[in-house]
């Protein structure tokens, strides 16, 4: 994900340099209905991503500590909100190179005195009998379809979908974003990974998760294998991961409501500073409020980061091509976003029955989304024509091999089709237009909402130069 985002970070940076959002650049190049599409799909995730972290830091306190799933939930979502509202992004920024640190070294050591109180080598070999002959196959089809593969698509649209990424971005000097993107990314890779391999040294030990609870599984490996000082950095380890999340979600929030919503809408573009400040801060309020009341829902992590993450790859292609290509329109951005969420919605819920001709089309649709993803990716690294080759080749061989077969992963058949929906209706709609975008008034147009803030923020003066 983060890695993905980069080279088409630089172009973001390169067209509007004085941005705060994504959809303030959108906004430039599209206007007000593309802009709105995208920051309430920032606002949805961010919210769910909010609800995810709290349900995880509730689950960790009920394992670990005598105090309750909520009071687990009250106590970071509290935490949290007490620093980022103190000082916002910097607060963010700053906790987030400690909370790094502190995840890295405590990785370090405990998912190896894990493994080797669990019993390490002896353990795998003497319990390779709990696997299935699915869970045995390192290329398990079935594995990949029902998890990895929507997980994989799902997480490629976080890079888009999610405000938190595009901040840093933005805030980032522009010389350093290749390497700042780089080292985030071993840094987030290493520590999910290892993180992961709790969950497969809980399958060898037999150990299930408390009252059927998948997201109690690691701090119940954890409490069983770890000694008190190593459960005290395990603490700092996943609290960590979970703060530095939580807080760039509340400092994504704040700044979409605060330049999409009420600066651009709202304000249209003469804003208040101290009105938009107590905008942003009320944001990251209600945003934590509604965080722990659905957190309360103890909904599945995974499920819900899956779900999310489908949901944003509607966005992917359109905004991605609408700073190379000069024929998008608003008009071929919005019915790209909307057809997406709507046939997402139909495959995802199952609303129609997956059956006969109706299948068939949704799978020949995710055979598409699957070149789109392919082609998207090495847009990114290898440049236009070699991603259009890819992408082609590959939606071809994904339409033949799906058609028959993908009906029966219903979550990896709404993800691809979010995105081949949005490709297909994204690029129809824009081979009609005649229109030709000017890329170069992009800056323009978003470096005069800055002027407007600038000016309001100067002393008034009479037609002497003198102070009102």
């Amino acid at each position: 994900m983060i890695l993905f985002i980069y080279p088409f970070g630089r172009r973001f940076r390169a067209l509007a340099p004085e941005a705060h959002t994504l959809a303030e650049v959108i906004h430039a190049r599209h206007g007000s209905t593309s802009q709105m599409i995208m920051a309430v799909s920032n606002i949805v995730g961010s919210c769910i991503s909010l609800m995810v972290n709290f349900t995880a830091a509730g689950a960790l306190v009920s394992v670990l500590s005598p105090l309750t799933f909520i009071q687990g939930v009250l106590i970071a979502g509290l935490g949290v909100l007490s620093y980022t509202l103190w000082s916002g992004f910097r607060a963010s920024v700053l906790t987030d190179f400690a909370q790094l640190v502190a995840m890295i070294l405590s990785a370090v050591i405990i998912i190896p005195l894990i493994f080797f109180n669990a019993g390490g080598p002896d353990l795998i070999a003497d319990n390779m009998w709990r696997l299935s002959a699915e869970q045995s196959n390192f290329f398990s089809t079935d594995a990949i379809l029902h998890q990895g593969a929507p997980y994989f698509v799902a997480v490629l649209a976080y890079a888009i979908g999610n405000q938190t990424i595009a901040q840093r971005l933005f805030a980032v000097r522009e010389d350093l974003i290749k390497s700042t993107f780089l080292t985030a990314t071993i840094g987030y890779g290493a520590v999910v990974i290892g993180l992961g391999m709790l969950g497969l040294l809980a399958l060898f030990a037999g150990i299930q998760p408390a009252g059927g609870d998948m997201n109690n599984i690691i701090p119940q490996m954890a409490s069983a294998y770890l000694p008190p000082l190593g459960i005290a950095l395990f603490f700092i380890l996943v609290i960590g991961s979970l703060s530095s999340t939580a807080d760039a979600d509340l400092c994504a929030l704040s700044a979409i409501v605060m330049t999409d919503v009420y600066g651009k809408n709202i304000a249209k573009g003469k804003p208040n500073p101290q009105r938009m400040l107590w905008w942003g801060r009320a944001t990251m309020v209600i945003a934590t409020m509604m965080g722990v009341v659905f957190a309360s829902l103890r909904l599945d992590i995974l499920v819900m980061l899956v779900f999310v993450g489908a949901l944003w790859g509607a966005i992917v292609f359109p905004v991605i091509v609408s700073f190379y290509w000069d024929r998008v329109t608003n008009r071929a951005f919005t019915s790209a976003v909307v057809s997406a969420v709507a046939l997402f919605t139909l495959v995802r819920f199952e609303l129609i029955p997956m059956s006969g001709v109706i299948a068939v089309f949704f799978e020949l649709m995710s055979g598409v989304g699957g070149g789109v993803v392919a082609g998207l990716m090495m847009f990114a690294f290898f440049g236009r024509n070699f991603a259009i080759f890819v992408g082609a080749v590959v939606a071809v061989v994904l339409s033949s091999y799906f058609v028959g077969f993908l009906r029966d992963y219903t979550v990896l058949l709404g993800s691809l089709t979010a995105y081949g929906t949005s490709a297909l209706v994204c690029t129809l709609l824009s081979f009609r237009s005649k229109e030709r975008f000017d890329f170069s008034v992009l800056a323009k147009r978003v470096t005069a909402f800055h002027s407007e803030q600038e000016i309001m923020l100067q002393p008034q003066t009479d037609v002497d130069g003198l102070k009102a």
